[in-house]
């Protein structure tokens, strides 16, 4: 077997045997096993991700704890608006007995209300949870310095 020099990260052995057609040419065999090991390195936290080291796990619960404590404020919002009106109808009897085109306000507030300020606060986790992946992303992105 001899060996011939392909450039760099590459071999070239030519081999002697039988090629497809039963001839005895000669047949090139190409190695590129070492173009893999030579290629420059990427981004590091990419890189990080990848592998799931330390480091790339510290950047995913990073980005999942923030995930949480948003979605934990908004359940706040979300309990202190809805769970607020009870206590104001219990507190605020006439506030509770008063009617509004002949249905009672806590019905409106609680049955009717209730959604559009559901879909405002799920909007809002949305728009806020993009944010958050996209400064993560902005984070994976960054060129190391």
């Amino acid at each position: 077997m001899a060996s011939e020099e392909a450039g760099p990260g590459g071999s070239v052995e030519s081999v002697v045997g039988t090629a497809a057609g039963g001839s005895s040419r000669p047949r090139t065999k190409i190695v590129l096993g070492e173009v893999a090991a030579r290629r420059a390195p990427g981004d590091r936290a990419r890189v990080d991700l990848a592998e799931q080291t330390p480091v790339g796990e510290a950047l995913v619960k990073g980005l999942m704890r923030a995930q949480l404590a948003l979605a934990l404020r908004l359940s706040l919002v979300v309990l202190t608006g809805l769970g607020a009106l009870p206590l104001l109808f219990a507190v605020a009897p006439p506030v509770g007995a008063a009617k509004v085109l002949g249905v009672s306000l806590p019905w409106l507030l609680l049955g009717v209300a209730s959604f559009p300020f559901l879909v405002g606060v799920g909007w809002a986790y949305v728009r806020w949870a993009e944010h958050n992946e996209r400064d993560f992303t902005a984070v994976i992105r960054r060129p190391e310095q």
